[in-house]
């Protein structure tokens, strides 16, 4: 579908990495916690925009590469592969304490969205990710276009998946902080299932 190769778990792959607990999900549940939904909103924003713009670079440099090196796109493949199977023991190895603390209160949504585009600008493995990321599910004939409908495909479905957690509020954000074992058991299950998807995809690699 879309030049997308194992479409299936191309879409597996994206919810498994939004239901992963990072700074971003903790900046989201922080401020829906503490000033509403509005606050939870804002931080969505800040987090789709500041991710949007590493996946155009991504996007920009994945596209020349297709073009013109097509044996050090496959290269980034096999990197792709490889990267996932790290984040995967990375996550299956983490201790509960390793996630971030809440922040300082602030009061206004704007302020929440600066918060949560920056702890997603400062953070120079999201564009790794996406680099190793999206190789991972192109087909060699795929055009320049098939990136934009994959960058698509992520944000949308993080912007779904972050308004749920802003619409259970703070529900979520309390669950998070009394149940620290259940949370490392889930990160540990993501770990897994990125190991299971880094092999599958690097047996698919040609």
């Amino acid at each position: 579908m879309f030049d997308i190769q194992s479409y299936s778990s191309f879409i597996i792959a994206i919810l498994v990495f939004q239901a992963v607990p990072g700074a971003g999900t903790i900046a989201i549940l922080d401020a829906t916690a503490r000033d509403g939904r509005s606050a939870g909103l804002a931080a969505v924003l800040g987090t789709l925009v500041g991710d949007a713009l590493f996946m155009l670079a991504a996007v920009a440099g994945l596209a020349a590469v297709m073009q013109t090196y097509p044996v050090l796109f496959q290269g980034l493949q096999w990197f792709g592969a490889a990267y996932l199977a790290w984040l995967g023991l990375q996550l299956m190895r983490s201790r509960s304490s390793d996630v971030g603390s809440a922040s300082a209160r602030a009061q206004t949504p704007g302020v929440y969205f600066r918060r949560a585009f920056m702890v997603s600008l400062t953070n120079p493995k999201v564009m790794l990710f996406f680099v190793a990321f999206f190789p991972l599910f192109l087909k060699p004939e795929a055009s320049t276009a098939t990136l934009v409908v994959m960058m698509l495909h992520v944000t949308v479905l993080s912007l779904v998946y972050q308004t749920a957690l802003v619409l259970v509020g703070n529900l979520v954000a309390l669950r998070f902080a009394a149940f620290p074992s259940g949370r490392h058991t889930a990160t540990r299950f993501a770990g897994l299932a990125l190991i299971g998807l880094s092999v599958k995809l690097g047996m698919g690699i040609r």
